[in-house]
């Protein structure tokens, strides 16, 4: 027991001895985490990359051969729907006969649009507010030798107002205002009188920039209309 116990304590002091000396390698520079990192990452062969370089890095290679992607053409501008008027009926055949030769087929439409036409003008004195007003105000006009009036008593914004007459045309209906002013009448004016008139107005569809070009150039050779998205 005791020789077992002697070679035992032997053998120990001979593997203590051997990892001083370094015959069974030295686990210093392995244990210690700093020294260990230094080893790994060698950092005097570090270098940093800027943003583009990095980015370029991190993207795939192109396949061999392969083109860079071209953009994709932009889609020509349409024109869901484009609208030309009012016409008068005249004028709607002739411009009607020119947009023929565009071939729009089903693309085109005519719709109806109620308007107002200028039938007159009229001279006259702005409502009086009630039957005696209008009649005293024609009393003043017996005054100053008017004789030529009419009460208007219908139901219209006019109602209690007085006509001195009325005109076809505007340059007539001026020169009797010129005139009642010079015989003391300053409460007079002139004022347009409508009619109903039909006109019409005229829709395309699906019109590439091109065709809408020239619908543009037909419609110039028509005073006062033109191109104007539909409602």
């Amino acid at each position: 027991m005791l020789k077992f116990v002697f070679w035992l304590l032997a053998g120990v002091n001979l593997l203590v001895l051997a990892i001083g000396q370094g015959y069974l390698g030295s686990f210093r520079t392995e244990t210690r985490e700093p020294a260990r990192l230094k080893n790994q990452l060698q950092a005097g062969k570090l270098a940093l990359l800027t943003q583009e370089q990095a980015t370029a890095s991190a993207a795939p290679p192109a396949a061999e051969g392969a083109t860079p992607a071209a953009a994709a053409p932009a889609a020509p501008p349409s024109y869901a729907c484009t609208e030309v008027g009012n016409f008068l009926l005249a004028d709607g055949r002739r411009f009607e006969a020119q947009v023929a030769a565009l071939n729009l087929g089903d693309r085109q439409s005519r719709r109806n649009v109620a308007g107002q036409d200028i039938s007159s003008y009229m001279v006259y004195i702005p409502p009086q507010g009630s039957k005696e007003g209008a009649d005293r105000k024609a009393g003043e006009l017996k005054q100053l030798g008017v004789t030529n009036y009419f009460i208007m008593n219908e139901s219209s914004p006019l109602r209690w107002g007085i006509s001195l007459g009325v005109f076809k045309s505007e340059t007539s209906a001026q020169s009797q205002l010129a005139s009642l002013n010079k015989q003391g009448v300053h409460s007079a004016r002139v004022a347009p009188r409508y009619s109903a008139s039909k006109q019409f107005a005229y829709q395309f569809r699906d019109l590439d920039a091109a065709t809408r070009t020239r619908l543009a150039e037909i419609t110039k050779q028509f005073e006062e209309q033109e191109l104007r998205s539909c409602k």
